[in-house]
């Protein structure tokens, strides 16, 4: 089949900041036995995109055809510019001229730009395309849970009109949260053909040769004590306050360092009510590639949501399958519907906001010898190998795609 997977955000490596599922994805579907065109944009953040003049840019790399649309730039993610860059990407798909291109058996749109599914069911009237609407990102429910905006805001309400389209109009919804499907439901009334197609990683990326090279973060780190590490983003939606606090709480245990990495809007504030704490150590944000070092040199790892009706139906955390990787218990604070660190019983979820049952957890951890945390460690490690690996998820994605294609014409 000929496979177009359309996504604003879709960058191959060479220029992702963070690794691009999508790409991925297409580079399985093609090892399947089928032809994959990526369609993406050049204004992304999460991306450095070569410089074009040109609106329409193809390329290929490992055998995956690319095409970049030239879009407008933002610099602010949360700006009027990024929404304006969204809508002239959909300008720019309607005005791509199709005729001198293969006709797609499948279109699998991406969020975000959620107005993408517009396009696809453009495409899927044209060409009799099989629909796929995937959610990365459960848009306006995210705008309203945890950007504070309200329900009856024009762009929320606009946005919820596209979205319920989507969910009506594609032949299969799939989502990177286990529970989507319950969200769909609860949104129309009625179930809707639905596949998880989780995030996952290359393991092409994590073979156990970067373990034999000089770790960097061990001339860093502490080495006479157990390391609870956190990487990531410093703001709201982190909820981070209560693990601030614990902390705190702890800066007279010597057997215990904290160590964080990234940056944020609230890491000045954490790093001032800190100020006076010996027992951590805050470090600048580090680049994709060396996020895996880091945690190696870590013990414990700590990760925290917001308490939001978004975790509802599962997380999508790029996270949470670094930490697995990393073979180290897993401290989550998280609310809401459980799973792969679960699934591999390699750390555990605490259902509260209080720094008590963060310290308690530490502790739990921290007292283990070292041979038991490991062993806690590799289970999450051989889960996610086992489950988690893009060849998996790619053969998985396509099982579901003809097996409603095939019911659906039946």
């Amino acid at each position: 089949m000929n496979i177009w997977l359309i996504s604003k955000y879709a960058s191959p490596p060479q220029y992702a900041k963070a690794p691009s599922r999508l790409f991925y994805l297409a580079r399985e579907f093609k090892k399947l036995g089928n032809e994959a065109l990526l369609i993406t944009s050049d204004a992304n953040h999460f991306a450095n995109c070569p410089e074009t003049d040109k609106i329409y840019n193809d390329e290929e790399q490992d055998e995956v055809a690319i095409r970049w649309i030239k879009t407008k730039k933002y610099i602010r993610t949360a700006s009027k510019d990024r929404i304006l860059s969204w809508f002239d990407f959909e300008r720019k798909l309607f005005s791509m001229k199709l005729s001198n291109m293969a006709k797609p058996d499948v279109v699998i749109v991406s969020s975000l730009s959620i107005f993408t599914i517009i396009y696809g069911y453009y495409l899927k009237k044209k060409f009799g395309s099989f629909l796929v609407f995937e959610i990365r990102d459960i848009w306006p429910l995210t705008m309203t849970e945890e950007a504070g905006f309200s329900k009856w805001h024009p762009l929320v309400l606009l946005i919820g009109f596209i979205e319920k389209f989507g969910y009506k109009k594609s032949d299969l919804v799939a989502g990177t949260m286990p529970r989507l499907d319950l969200h769909v439901e609860q949104l129309l009334g009625y179930q809707r053909p639905f596949h998880c197609s989780p995030l996952g990683f290359d393991p092409e990326n994590y073979s156990e040769d970067f373990l034999k090279e000089r770790n960097p973060f061990l001339d860093i780190i502490p080495s006479d004590k157990i390391i609870v590490g956190y990487a990531g983003s410093m703001g709201v939606t982190n909820a981070l306050e209560p693990f601030i606090e614990t902390v705190k709480m702890m800066k007279d245990d010597n057997n215990i360092h904290f160590v964080l990495v990234g940056s944020g809007d609230l890491r000045a504030s954490y790093e001032e009510t800190l100020k006076d704490c010996s027992n951590v150590t805050f470090l600048q944000r580090i680049q994709q590639s060396e996020v895996k070092y880091f945690l190696d040199a870590c013990d414990i790892l700590y990760l925290s949501t917001k308490d939001s009706k978004v975790w509802d139906y599962g997380q999508s955390m790029n996270k949470v399958v670094e930490y697995m990787l990393a073979a180290k218990p897993i401290i989550a604070s998280y609310t809401g519907y459980p799973s792969m660190i679960n699934e591999a019983d390699c750390g555990k979820f605490i259902n509260s906001t209080s720094a008590e049952d963060i310290k308690d957890a530490i502790l739990y951890y921290g007292n283990m010898s070292v041979e038991e945390r490991m062993e806690i460690g590799d289970k999450g490690r051989k889960w996610i190998f086992e489950n988690r690996t893009y060849p998996v998820l790619g053969k998985k994605y396509m099982d579901a795609i003809l097996f409603h294609s095939v019911k659906q014409k039946n």
